[in-house]
């Protein structure tokens, strides 16, 4: 299954699949539908083409896809993408990243790691991923600060809360939701600040000095 924003994008690429011999059954657009559509028809893959895989809320269909439809192998399609963007698309349930740009072969050979349970993701982006990681471009502060402005008061709340040890319940509770939502709301800061679990996010959070840049009143 191929979803995109893009209609004319997602139908050039099933077109291309179906010459090449696999079964495309459904081709979505935008990607608001791609959850329901993929609950529906279950593909073994479904190809996720976002031009902003970095912005706000643009993975959470993906996120969705994968809490309703874990069997369902996604790949994203999407720009060069910073090493923060990488991790954030894995975190959100992916378990590929192709460039928009790659040869409809390149695209095959992700379908097939993803369908087979590997990470179907180009060796030099994961070489950058790590090199920015272990190698911050930017100082602990001003990254701190960046970080703190991409964050909503909620979030913001969230991530303390992590940092506290809070698990899904307690920071449902102390939200006020229900832990469903508190999952979501955990699942977009993993997102935002390009981590792959909690503990990652609380290191960062410490590293970087975050904690004292985030938005909104201070837990006491």
């Amino acid at each position: 299954m191929v979803v995109d924003d893009r209609r004319l994008v997602a139908e050039a690429l099933a077109s291309a699949l179906r010459v090449r011999g696999h079964r495309v059954p459904a081709v979505a657009a935008p990607l608001s539908r791609a959850a329901e559509l993929v609950a529906a028809k279950q593909p073994e893959v479904c190809l996720f083409g976002t031009a902003a895989p970095e912005a706000d809320g643009a993975l959470e269909a993906l996120s969705r896809i994968h809490r309703e439809s874990p069997r369902t192998a996604v790949v994203v399609l999407g720009p060069v993408p910073r090493p923060r963007g990488v991790a954030a698309v894995f975190a959100a349930g992916a378990r590929g990243y192709v460039r928009e740009d790659e040869r409809v072969e390149g695209v095959e050979r992700a379908m097939a790691r993803a369908r087979s349970g590997e990470p179907a993701v180009a060796p030099q982006l994961l070489r950058e991923a790590f090199t920015e990681l272990l190698n911050p471009r930017s100082a602990p502060d001003a990254e701190g600060s960046r970080l703190a402005g991409l964050l909503t008061e909620r979030e913001a709340d969230v991530l303390r809360r992590i940092v506290e040890g809070e698990d899904t319940r307690l920071i449902a509770t102390g939200l006020g939701v229900a832990p469903s939502t508190a999952r979501t709301h955990v699942q977009r800061l993993l997102s935002k600040l390009g981590t792959t679990s909690r503990l990652e996010a609380a290191a960062l959070a410490v590293r970087t000095g975050l904690l004292d840049r985030l938005p909104g009143p201070r837990r006491p």
